[in-house]
């Protein structure tokens, strides 16, 4: 099979590299890809914003599959297009996507079909939203609806914090001036990611892993997109992944059926273990970044043949395994993000990959014979281990071979893990 793969970042390296180990696969593309996925695909520099191209690229290449990566083409439709064209896509519709494109649609559903989430309240009116600030306790929970690359919610612990945040989502700081916004309750328990393989009637686990999204040591500074995961997630037993699958993902498949945008792809719970059991905080109709890098590291499974059942709609065959090793990553980011960062600094020095690490380029670009950092999360150094506290080691061990001056990482990647497993 010819395989074209949508992204640039660590999570389509460690797609890229799982995809490459297929034995269905005869050639993998990328578009636009990175240095890290260069290794094992051929990039290809594709506008993946112009859906006419990446048909017209399809066709030219007889593509068997498109494996889209980030969220945002998603969104925008990309998925439409290319099945419109009769090539076959993993992902899905763009108006399954607006579990992710959309938090306000999401919570809705969540209402129609008695999914258990946080109690919440829309708004597009900021007057509106200011006064329901006065009504209602801290902390609360404030969400801009649209896109936002991971940095569109803010944990508002007093009025001033919560006012700007709601200014800050209407004066366009994550999406266009006068987007919606939700307000949420603020839950309490530990956070979880839950992935399911879909193909529009069933969904089949697809692995779970806990990441850390503040800045800094001890879930210091602001949030981020992901500074560090782990994979499995210690917290989700079988018990509770089996209550999520039948009152959280069952019943969004049937919602989003019902509404005729079945969903296809792969879909992503990030879950609050409360006291009375698990709660959606939000879904992403794509992988996690940086949770990818640690569920590749742990599949045994073919990917590739597993994207496919999802494509075709008929997962009711497919068998996912895992190695019982685990795995963590830690992000290596740019100095200042996320907030202002210097692009074009050079990474002098890489560690070896190993059978138990390996680093994932997900910020980086080839300047002549030099590698240079380009994007906020830059490197993402992955290792596995008997343990959790095994696999950090190793990958902390990586770390240490790492030749950047102009880089910062959490040096507590799994620090709750770790603990729960020497308790």
């Amino acid at each position: 099979m010819k395989v074209l793969l949508i992204g640039s970042g660590g999570r389509e390296h460690a797609l890229a590299w799982k995809l490459a180990q297929s034995s269905l696969l005869s050639e993998l593309f990328a578009a636009p890809g990175n240095p890290g996925i260069a290794e094992c695909a051929t990039l290809v520099p594709l506008d993946t914003d112009d859906h006419a191209a990446v048909v017209a690229f399809c066709r030219e290449q007889a593509i068997d599959l498109v494996v889209v990566g980030p969220e945002a083409p998603l969104v925008d439709g990309i998925a439409d297009s290319l099945n419109e064209a009769g090539i076959l896509v993993f992902g899905p519709s763009k108006a399954a996507a607006r579990l992710e494109g959309s938090k306000g649609f999401t919570k809705d559903l969540c209402a129609r079909h008695d999914i258990p989430t946080a109690r919440y309240k829309r708004f597009s009116d900021l007057a509106a939203a200011k006064t329901y600030v006065d009504e209602t306790g801290f902390p609360m929970v404030i969400k801009a609806d649209g896109l936002a690359a991971g940095k569109g919610v803010t944990i508002a612990t007093t009025k001033a914090e919560a006012e700007a945040a709601i200014e800050a989502c209407f004066d366009g700081a994550f999406g266009g001036p006068g987007a919606e916004l939700v307000i949420e309750e603020f839950l309490e328990g530990d956070e979880a990611s839950l992935f399911c393989l879909c193909d529009g009637e069933r969904a089949i686990v697809f692995g779970t892993a806990q990441d850390h999204k503040r800045a800094f040591d001890r879930d210091r500074g602001p949030n981020t997109g992901g500074m560090g995961a782990y994979s499995p997630a210690l917290v989700m037993s079988d018990s509770l992944v089996d209550r999520t699958m039948r009152e959280i993902i069952a019943p969004t498949l049937k919602g989003m059926a019902d509404i005729g945008a079945p969903f296809r792809g792969v879909l992503y719970a990030g879950l609050m273990l409360t006291e009375t059991g698990p709660k959606l905080i939000e879904y992403n109709v794509r992988f996690g970044d940086p949770e990818t890098q640690v569920l590749m590291m742990r599949l045994q499974s073919d990917l590739l043949a597993v994207f496919l059942a999802a494509a075709k709609g008929d997962l009711s065959g497919a068998e996912v395994t895992w190695s019982r090793q685990r795995a963590l990553t830690v992000v290596m980011a740019s100095e200042g993000y996320p907030g202002p960062y210097k692009k074009g600094t050079e990474i002098t020095a890489l560690p070896d990959p190993a059978d138990t690490g390996r680093v994932f380029h997900a910020g980086t670009r080839r300047d002549g014979d030099k590698l240079v950092a380009v994007g906020g999360r830059v490197l993402n150094v992955t290792a596995t281990g008997s343990t959790v506290k095994d696999a950090a080691a190793r990958a902390y061990a990586m770390v240490d071979q790492v030749g950047w001056d102009h880089g910062f990482f959490r040096s507590d990647i799994g620090h709750r893990a770790i603990m729960v497993e020497g308790a």
